[in-house]
Parts: C-alpha cells; sequence; structure tokens
C-alpha cells in the first residue's frame, strides 16, 4: 500500500483555486501509484479558529462547490482524505471526508475541537483502502489517546491524521517539536501506523513550521517533511 501525505498551505476563501491545486496533486499521487493520499485539516476552503470565518467557509456536502469538486475527481484511482469545515444541519463539524472515485465513502468529525462554533464528533469509522483498514483523528485529537485507541480497537491499522499548526509565531516554536512527538506516542499506544499531513509556511501572521510524517507501530519517523515548505511524503506501508 502506497501512501501520501502532502504538505500544502489552503487556499483560503478560494474554493476555484484549492480544487485546481488538489486535482494536480491527486493526479501527481495517482500518477505515482498512490493508493492513500492525505490532505491537512480544513484544507478545502481554509482553517480557522473564530466563528464567524468557520461560518463563512463552511460547506455543505451536498451543495455545489462539493458536487462540482466530487465530479472533477471522478477519474483518479488514489483514494483522499480531504479536510474541511461541514454544515450538518445548523451544526458545523470539524469534518475529513473519504473520496474514492469522486463519491465520499464516509467522513470523520473531530471529536475534540478546539475552534469555535464547532460541534464535537463521537464516531470512529474504519474505512477500507486495500489490503489495510484505516481511520482518522484530526489535529487537537492527538492530544486526547482515547481517540486514537478508538479507531484502533475498530481495527484500524493506519490512523490518519489531517493538522493545521498554523499558530502565532511564539507557540508555533514552543508546539515545534511537541507535535511529532504526540503522534510518535499515539503510534507506540495503538500499535497503527501513524500519517499526518499539515499546513506549513507563513499565513495571514501565522506560522507552520510542518508535521507531516509517517510514524511506524514502534514509534519510528520512518519519513518526514521539510519544516516551513510545501512537501510530500510518500511511502510504501510494508
Amino acid at each position: 500500500m502506497r501512501v501520501a501525505a502532502f504538505q500544502r498551505l489552503p487556499a483560503c476563501d478560494d474554493i476555484d483555486a484549492g480544487a485546481e491545486a488538489l486535482l494536480a496533486d491527486l493526479e501527481w499521487a495517482d500518477a505515482r501509484g498512490v493508493d492513500l493520499a492525505l490532505f491537512p485539516e480544513a484544507h478545502l476552503g481554509g482553517h480557522a479558529y473564530l466563528a464567524a470565518t468557520i461560518e463563512s467557509r463552511a460547506m455543505r456536502l451536498d451543495g455545489e462547490a462539493v458536487r462540482h469538486l466530487l465530479l472533477r475527481l471522478a477519474a483518479i484511482r488514489s483514494t483522499a482524505v480531504l479536510g474541511l469545515f461541514e454544515w450538518r444541519g445548523e451544526q458545523i463539524y470539524n469534518s475529513a471526508i473519504v473520496v474514492q472515485r469522486g463519491r465520499i465513502i464516509g467522513g470523520y468529525s473531530k471529536a475534540h475541537p478546539n475552534e469555535e462554533r464547532i460541534a464535537p464528533g463521537n464516531a470512529f469509522p474504519i474505512f477500507e483502502c486495500a489490503p489495510r483498514r484505516f481511520g482518522i483523528n484530526i489535529c487537537n485529537d492527538a492530544n486526547h489517546p482515547h481517540a486514537a485507541q478508538a479507531v484502533a480497537d475498530a481495527g484500524a491499522a493506519l490512523i490518519c491524521f489531517p493538522l493545521n499548526n498554523l499558530l502565532p509565531p511564539d507557540v508555533a516554536e514552543r508546539w515545534r517539536e511537541r507535535h511529532i512527538a504526540n503522534l510518535v506516542a499515539r503510534a507506540r499506544q495503538t500499535g497503527c501506523w501513524i500519517l499526518s499531513a499539515d499546513a506549513a509556511g507563513e499565513q495571514g501572521g501565522l506560522v507552520g513550521y510542518g508535521c507531516t510524517a509517517l510514524v511506524s507501530p514502534d514509534g519510528d519517523v520512518v519519513a518526514q517533511a521539510r519544516e516551513g515548505i510545501d512537501d510530500v511524503v510518500v511511502h510504501d506501508l510494508p
């Protein structure tokens, strides 16, 4: 099973530009035989912490923007895990959808949101990407061991972590090493492979060093993206 994690800045508030960049990345992945491609937290539309911005960026899965994107992804073989703020009724969730051949086969909503206005998810679904089963945790969930354990207990061999660690510069520096330490701890705790995709660079006064990596069940960092820039981690799981 070949996995890829894309370290990218989002095209905030520009769905068309975001869709173009996403399609280019997935075509790149498809050409290289990637089975599972992971993108950062709220990559579609951009992440935020304030309620007003979140409301403006949130999308409905049956809305025009998502339907148009799915049509464009119909020819992509790689399974994609895509983050977005999701309107569901009158609630907004910080979600990651799983897309295969232009179809949403399911999704996960962040169990421990640290953003305003976001409702917590309470389900830990498992997905198939032959020959492995995988689940999802999102960013702050990594600070809560039970979230990863729930995925492992459901039978996952791989946990995908969409991240968005664009933070004020002083906070980013304090967390620079702690992000990867959290993922190593979740791997050792669960005995699962851990794959993360983060945002990196500077945007809106925020800084992200990036914590895009693949960690083995023993806690070894098998591959990690370069700090502070767009990058991609590609690896074949044994």
